[in-house]
């Protein structure tokens, strides 16, 4: 439990923290019960907080694991040109649950990572297109994703995630549990 308490804080502060609408990190486990233990009881902790985690993906004893704000996806999901973004990928849904398990479904029926996921996490729709268009090249700027649009907005952006995740490690070092790291929607 307290390895994937780590993670949590690690690779999830800012959602945690509610600046960013999602998180993604993988997770070595070393049975399924573990693994299944682990997203049973934390989604019991934080579903009342607004926080939702789904496993998208399980490989070689490594799983996929996404950590969202239910409302805040929604909100970017229902913005017109994510929608239409999507759209175009066969996102053709009506909520955010449903646009999760088409995302699940694209994670494990293809080879190659399916780069729309930006929006999943919150990533600038600019920034999404710019890495799709490029193949990950010509970027002008990377911190927690590939820039190819605003880079002074998302050094902000990126500053503000460090700081959360610095603070967050540093009080969850010091004993504080992730329960009262998390803030409510």
């Amino acid at each position: 439990m307290k390895d994937f308490e780590k993670f949590l804080i690690m690779h999830c502060a800012p959602t945690l923290a509610s600046l960013k609408p999602a998180s993604l990190f993988n997770y070595t486990y070393l049975s399924e019960e573990e693994l299944s233990e682990n997203i049973q009881y934390w989604n019991e902790e934080m579903n009342e907080k607004g926080l939702y985690l789904t496993i998208l993906r399980k490989r070689n004893q490594k799983a996929l694991i996404y950590v969202c704000r239910v409302p805040d996806l929604e909100r970017v999901l229902k913005d017109f040109q994510i929608l239409n973004f999507l759209n175009g990928y066969g996102y053709e849904c009506g909520n955010c649950h449903e646009a999760i398990e088409i995302l699940k479904s694209r994670l494990e029926s293809q080879e190659d990572f399916p780069h729309e996921i930006g929006v999943f996490l919150g990533y600038p729709l600019e920034d999404v297109t710019g890495f799709i268009r490029n193949t990950g090249q010509n970027f002008v700027y990377m911190g927690f994703w590939k820039v190819y649009g605003n880079k002074e907005e998302a050094v902000k952006t990126f500053r503000r995630y460090k700081k959360c995740t610095d603070i967050y490690s540093r009080l969850w070092e010091q004993g504080r549990s992730v329960k009262k790291l998390i803030v409510a929607a």
